[in-house]
């Protein structure tokens, strides 16, 4: 766990305290409804209320002879509440409690992460908007390809968030579920309206159907749900250590001032966070993995998953909340230098139009395979020539201009419109519309 850099209110979810604070509400609450179907005296749900309370540490103490932790937690209540105790946990199993709250702790940090992906969505919109028309190169395979803007592809990124959102919305909910309904999931010793009672007041939906346990493909979705979240964060984050490459330089994660790169290279100003992030989606999908192993278990149940999902509760809403916040306040501060965009869209001397020109060839009247070997015949000379840097003067256009397979197919207005970066991208308004970003 990174509690050092996580939220803290995120951490304080997964405490011992806040995990009895739950469990004895749930206890509370079953009395209530129990209290309600005649089956306790009345008043009873009020004076066990005003009673019963617990110690972490004394809790602690009682599982290292019990070895059975709810057992503990309901010896150390018990303290508190007197001969009235016999009330508490009447008709219930472990899973009842553990299951339910793990429910409630998984939906109390499931919210926080929605709240923290529409951070970052909003973040990304800002800057989308902000370098909208700003032009810069795309890039297939790492090699150029044909003019885009650096607003499109932030536009990108909170178009995949914004579905990272809408998956997580339906996780939280599917995690939302609990059960008391004994030790198979029959209610032989409980009144169904019990686990309606106290799911309902919990904000739980009541499972269906369950065994002693709730079943744990709900889990899985919900981790496999924030597995997918950390790697479009790694997504992101590798477009911008990319772009932070001296040889690209197109943006880079935000140096404050003092802050050092290398302890040997005075000079460095290295990618570290966004290395962060990719490092910790590994994690994530990880525990992806884990909950889904959770999900075959021996019979009405057996705590193979319980052991696991003790580490990957915390763990994977921790790191992934802590990956969110790096995230929005990267893309945030992020600088950007449209300046060697543009020159990195010009290092090819030109050759990022290679398309165009192969269209207008075609619709002059070429075949395609005849103009893809005119266009590519002096593309290459051109790459050549860029790599090395040699013959400065000599351009794609300049090449295309003087070819006499081209010569007369070709008008100087067609190729102004060829050579003209704005007509690669004049449908950005129309995209930007389409991702809800107009």
């Amino acid at each position: 766990m990174i509690p050092r850099y996580t939220r803290p209110e995120m951490g304080t979810i997964w405490t011992d305290e806040n995990r009895y604070r739950i469990w004895l509400e749930i206890e509370l609450l079953a009395i209530e409804k129990q209290e309600d179907l005649g089956n306790v005296p009345v008043g009873t749900s009020k004076n066990i209320r005003q009673k019963a309370t617990f110690q972490a540490a004394k809790i602690d103490e009682i599982e290292r002879e019990t070895k059975h932790d709810v057992i503990a937690f309901l010896t150390n209540v018990a303290e508190s509440v007197g001969p009235e105790s016999r009330f508490i946990h009447l008709g219930m199993t472990s899973s009842d409690v553990v299951d339910t709250a793990f429910s409630v702790q998984c939906m109390q940090a499931g919210k926080r992460l929605l709240e923290s992906i529409s951070k970052l969505i909003d973040a990304l919109g800002q800057r989308a908007k902000e370098f909208k028309y700003t032009p810069i190169i795309g890039r297939t395979h790492g090699i150029h390809a044909e003019p885009t803007t650096f607003g499109l592809k932030l536009a990108v990124f909170h178009a995949e968030l914004k579905r990272c959102l809408e998956r997580m919305e339906r996780a939280v909910k599917t995690i939302s579920t609990g059960k008391i309904s004994g030790a198979v999931g029959t209610f032989e010793h409980l009144d169904p309206s019990v686990e309606e009672y106290v799911c309902g007041k919990l904000g739980l939906a009541a499972d269906p159907i369950s065994t002693q346990i709730v079943q744990r493909d709900r889990h899985a979705e919900f981790f496999t749900a924030i597995a997918l979240v950390g790697s479009s964060l790694e997504k992101l984050a590798t477009e911008i250590r990319h772009l932070q490459r001296t040889e690209v330089r197109e943006a880079e994660e935000f140096f404050s001032k003092g802050q050092k790169g290398s302890s040997a290279m005075p000079h460095k100003r290295n990618p570290i966070t966004m290395e962060r992030v990719a490092g910790l989606a590994r994690l994530l999908r990880g525990y992806a993995v884990t909950a889904m192993e959770n999900v075959a278990l021996w019979h009405e149940r057996d705590i193979s998953h319980s052991s696991t999902e003790r580490v990957i509760g915390p763990d994977a809403t921790i790191a992934l909340d802590y990956m969110l916040d790096l995230m929005t306040k990267t893309v945030s501060t992020m600088f950007v230098y449209p300046e060697a965009m543009q020159r990195n869209l010009n290092l090819t001397r030109g050759l990022v139009f290679s398309q165009p020109i192969l269209l207008l060839l075609a619709k002059s009247g070429l075949t395609r395979e005849e103009a893809y070997r005119i266009v590519q015949r002096n593309a290459m000379q051109v790459w050549e020539l860029a790599a090395s840097g040699a013959q400065p003067e000599v351009t794609f256009r300049s090449l295309i201009e003087k070819d006499p397979d081209i010569q007369g197919r070709l008008k100087k207005e067609d190729l102004d419109r060829a050579f003209d970066p704005r007509a690669a991208v004049k449908h950005v308004d129309y995209i930007f519309e389409r991702v809800g970003l107009a």
